[in-house]
């Protein structure tokens, strides 16, 4: 949605469903709003957003997922999960930089904005948020002193802890303020993060209830490579060696899902056993844990449904991954 274009209108919204959806807008993007939607007083785009929202809502429900950008099958994945249950659709684009660290992969994190939104058009999304910037005052890891950096977080304080949290301790903080933003701005009915991200999932879960927002949040199965890697934006940097090597991920934690079903339940040896595997294919482990599938607290044996989840480097990128775990007299 540009500045000064028409809002969606009963023609286009009835296009929703006749199988062939309108290109999406790029509501709030640098380059096609520049002046009105990304000015100084609304860097962030919103009042653009606001308009476009309140005119396509009713008597919609009204989806959205967020993403970074370089979109994959995965995301698309999203959009059509999205499209069973909603009758109008948004994603929104943003690199998140108060998700990165200082000497994280900021700089050089994939971005494809162009490609992006013609593959949420074929994919039947009805607009793109796509901000310039999400923040008015700089950010720490920019280099803000701290009287000038922004200052208002979301946390979720246990669910952000371990996990991907103990190596990144402010990544969820990150994640928690800009869906708050995002949320606030787009304002849908419903919402979707895939299963890939499965600590990012739990921590929005918990901050749409804690926060009263009355968002359905819904989880998107994990898609993967023909290998079995689990599809990220991540895997375009990975060099073909590191690719290669990268599939020893998933079929570790593979290996602890049949041991487990074969009756190991100790986590502290399952555990042991898939970082030397891990590190064995070429991986720098970050952590592989055995969680708790709904608290994520770390278990000592697998009694209840859980998740073994795994985080490792192959060359600069970090890959995540994770699989269910059986509880006691579960069946897979």
């Amino acid at each position: 949605m540009v500045p000064g274009s028409p809002g969606p209108g009963p023609a286009r919204r009835a296009r929703l469903h006749d199988g062939a959806p309108p290109p999406p807008a790029a509501a709030g993007r640098h380059d096609a709003c520049r002046g009105e939607s990304s000015s100084r007083e609304d860097p962030s785009g919103r009042k653009v957003v606001v308009e476009w929202v309140s005119d396509a809502r009713s008597p919609f429900d009204f989806f959205r997922f967020c993403r970074q950008g370089f979109l994959h099958e995965g995301h698309l994945s999203l959009v059509r999960q999205a499209r069973e249950r909603a009758d109008a659709v948004v994603c929104s684009i943003y690199v998140n930089p108060a998700q990165f660290a200082p000497g994280e992969d900021l700089a050089v994190y994939p971005r494809s904005v162009d490609a992006d939104l013609a593959k949420l058009a074929a994919a039947g999304c009805e607009a793109a948020y796509v901000p310039a910037r999400m923040y008015r005052d700089p950010l720490p890891v920019e280099g803000a002193p701290p009287g000038k950096a922004h200052q208002t977080w979301v946390t979720v304080e246990r669910l952000q802890q371990g996990l991907c949290g103990a190596s990144r301790p402010t990544f969820f903080r990150g994640v928690a303020t800009v869906v708050t933003k995002l949320f606030n701005v787009v304002e849908p009915d419903v919402t979707v993060f895939g299963e890939k991200d499965y600590q990012q999932l739990a921590v929005v879960r918990r901050l749409v209830r804690d926060l009263d927002f009355g968002i359905e949040v819904l989880a998107g199965p994990l898609v993967r490579e023909a290998d079995g890697l689990a599809m990220s934006s991540r895997n375009a940097n990975l060099t073909p060696e590191n690719r290669e090597r990268a599939a020893v991920l998933h079929r570790t934690l593979l290996d602890v899902q049949r041991r487990v079903a074969a009756g190991v339940t100790a986590c502290a040896d399952l555990v042991t056993e898939a970082r030397r595997r891990i590190e064995a294919g070429g991986g720098r482990v970050d952590y592989v844990e055995i969680v708790d599938a709904d608290t994520l607290e770390p278990l000592e044996a697998v009694d209840r449904a859980g998740r073994v989840a795994a985080a490792a480097w192959f060359g600069g990128p970090r890959l995540l991954d994770n699989v269910p775990l059986p509880g006691e007299g579960m069946a897979m």
